[in-house]
């Protein structure tokens, strides 16, 4: 019945490896894409924007 033995160096190395990943994970996520991804979706959000606004109502100017 005797306790496993960890080295400590080792697991706090292999802990700051798991982080790194995690963080590698998270960049591939927001800054892997494509230039062709990158204008298309740019494309897409300016259409958006043009519709939204040729659907906006002005406000008659208010004569005061």
């Amino acid at each position: 019945m005797s306790a496993e033995i960890v080295n400590l160096r080792q697991f706090r190395k292999g802990k700051a490896r798991l982080e790194k990943e995690k963080e590698a994970e998270q960049n591939r996520i927001a800054f892997g894409r494509t230039k062709a991804e990158k204008s298309l979706t740019r494309a897409r959000n300016e259409k958006a924007e043009k519709t939204l606004d040729q659907g906006r109502l002005e406000k008659p100017p208010r004569d005061d």
